[in-house]
This record gives C-alpha cells, structure tokens and sequence, in this order.
C-alpha cells in the first residue's frame, strides 16, 4: 500500500477552514470527495494544519494511504479534473509509513498581507486586509524582531484555546512592503490558535502609534491575552510553506 505526500494549493474564501465539518463545507471533505473518485474508495487523509475559515494555502501538505500510485503527474491530473478551481493539487511523492503531513513537520511559514492603500481594491478584498493609513514598515519591522526565539506567546492566543504549552519558537519574523502591499513574514516550529493573525494585529497598533515597537516585549513578557492587538481577518492570512527533513519544492 503505498503511502503518499499529496501538496495542494487553495483560495479558502468558500470554506470552513481545514477539518471536516458537519454542517458547513470544508477543503478536507472536498479533497477527500475527489481521491474518492480517484481511487474508489473513501481514503483517510491527514492534513498538516488546522486552518480557519477564509484562510488560503499556498502551500498545504497531505499525506495518505492510497490503494495504488500511479505516479506523479497522472494523480494529479486526475485530481484536479475532480476539484474545483479553488483548489489545485501540484505535487505528489511517495513516504514510508511512518511520515505524518502534520508530526513530522519540523516548522510552517505564514505571511500575512496588508493591503495599504487610500482605498480598497475589489480584486484584493478577499485576500489582503485594508488598512488605508501609511504604514512604516522600519518601525513594524523593530516591533517584529521581539517575536523571534523561544517564547512563552499566551498573549497571541485565542482566549478560547484549551492548549496547555503556549510556548514556541519563531526563527523568523520581518515585515516588507511591494508596492501597496505590507507583508507580514513569519515561520516557526508551531503556532497558537490565531497566533499569526494576533500578531499581525499587534504590528497594526504599532502602525498606528497605539503601541511602540518595543511594548512589544513587554506584551510577550506579561502573557496577557488583553494586551496584544485584536485578532485581524482570516482573509489576509496564507499558509506559504510547510518545512520537513526534505525540500518538497524540488
């Protein structure tokens, strides 16, 4: 029975996030439904994040046990004839049984955007978050560096999280601007339910002057959900790349 690394992309403006769910539709359920009519029986997919409702991929890593493998290129092809345009697979390879899309990732990489302009664009509006006033992206980027290295984050967590260990470790976290667009990079071992979009909230209040870049670490320090900026919009939040011991973009 091979077992396979399956990497899709997708716009999660249509779905319920990740996880399969009873009453609303989700791109677990929808994938699952094309490998279905792939290999003709329901498979058991495992997907390496749990991403919230209106949240895109770049980059998303599944893995599964699969009836038989017909290689690269004609899974693919067969699967994207069964997916919708919202969704799009792009690379396939074979594991050995033990590889798990979401435990034996070693960190993920997420970038946010900001779309900093007067006024809104109609065709950025489900993929960016409007902020109409200037951004410095200097200043965000010396409130930024205080998220890097090992961390106690509680702050940047979802007060509605049942997790026990708030603690992780961010190798990287930097803000660059192109053009209109302000761009919130960040990668980690792991993050928090909502992390990156609390976080992104917070650089928003150091943009508009409510925080000073280096609060930042007294946030961190403190550990108090109440301190840290609000939770922004799903829609600006990418999953852009999942690392593990070998580089799935080769």
């Amino acid at each position: 029975m091979p077992h396979l690394l399956l990497t899709i992309r997708y716009d999660g403006t249509a779905y319920h996030g990740w996880q399969v769910q009873k009453n609303a539709l989700s791109i677990q359920q929808v994938l699952q439904d094309a490998i279905e009519k792939v290999f003709g029986s329901r498979l058991d997919v495992k997907g390496c994040s749990r991403t919230d409702t209106g949240v895109h991929a770049n980059m998303y890593c599944v893995s599964f046990e699969a009836t038989f493998y017909p290689g690269e290129y004609h899974l693919i092809s067969a699967l994207n004839r069964h997916l919708p345009r919202d969704i799009r697979a792009y690379a396939c390879r074979e594991t050995d049984g033990t590889f798990h899309a979401r435990y034996s990732a070693t960190g993920k990489e997420y970038i946010y955007n900001i779309y900093n302009a007067q006024y809104e664009n109609p065709f950025y509006s489900n993929y960016a978050f409007h902020y109409p006033f200037k951004i410095d992206e200097k200043r965000l980027n010396a409130a930024a560096k205080h998220f890097i290295g090992y961390h106690d984050f509680a702050a940047f967590c979802s007060a509605h999280s049942d997790i026990e260990d708030t603690r992780r470790t961010i190798y990287e976290c930097r803000v660059v601007r192109e053009g209109d667009f302000v761009r919130i990079i960040i990668s980690g071992d792991g993050f928090l339910y909502n992390m990156v979009r609390i976080i992104a909230g917070t650089l928003i209040d150091v943009a508009r002057g409510k925080l000073e870049p280096d609060d930042v670490k007294d946030i961190i320090d403190k550990r108090n959900r109440k301190n840290a900026g609000k939770t922004l919009a799903a829609k600006g939040l990418f999953l852009n790349k999942v690392f593990y011991g070998v580089n799935l973009e080769s």
